[in-house]
């Protein structure tokens, strides 16, 4: 199984997975909706999201690196290892939400309420439940990596895949189309109130 076939089918896993997960912690846990509406998480219009796509890719690319000694204590590499991953998840969670904030103008989640939080993307709560996820990943790795090997001589799932890239890159330009269009149209809007 070549490595771009892995990344490509790890990051469509998880920006799905990721966004199924989002979908249901919104309608039925999040405090942010008490009306318990049915919320699509992401920028784009489809169901994933690529930060989680993101993230299970570097994860993967973190468990090549799982035998490497750092301290001669086999526990404790494996705390100092998975920790590194953790920071990894809440970096890339960062990122994102710079991204949305500062280009797209959007704020896909919001964290300000939450103790700790930095600029309402990141937080202690959130990081923890990035250290949950982690650590499941972790004990599901090589499960993944067999199901991805059987994945691998499929071609319906080849075929899914695929279309599956095909609509994530329009979708991404879409998207970006539409949060740039409407910040141009709003700034002249603007502009012409202001005449």
């Amino acid at each position: 199984m070549n490595l771009f076939f892995t990344i490509a089918s790890l990051f469509f896993i998880g920006s799905v997975l990721g966004w199924v997960m989002e979908l249901i912690y919104r309608r039925f846990i999040s405090e942010e909706n008490p009306e318990r509406k049915w919320i699509n998480p992401g920028f784009c219009k489809g169901p994933y999201l690529p930060m989680y796509g993101c993230g299970l890719c570097v994860l993967y690319f973190f468990t090549k690196f799982e035998s490497l000694n750092i301290l001669n204590n086999v526990y404790w590499n494996r705390v100092i290892f998975l920790f590194v991953m953790i920071l990894s998840m809440t970096i890339i969670e960062y990122i994102g939400g710079i991204v949305s904030l500062k280009i797209f103008k959007v704020r896909l989640w919001d964290y300000r309420n939450n103790w700790g939080n930095i600029q309402g993307i990141i937080c202690p709560k959130y990081t923890l439940i990035w250290a949950v996820l982690v650590i499941v990943y972790f004990f599901i790795h090589s499960y993944i990596l067999c199901l991805l090997k059987w994945l691998s001589v499929n071609f319906v799932f080849k075929l899914v895949m695929g279309l599956f890239f095909v609509i994530f890159i329009i979708d991404i330009i879409y998207s970006a189309w539409i949060r740039i269009y409407k910040r141009k149209k709003s700034s002249f809007d603007d502009d012409r109130l202001i005449d």
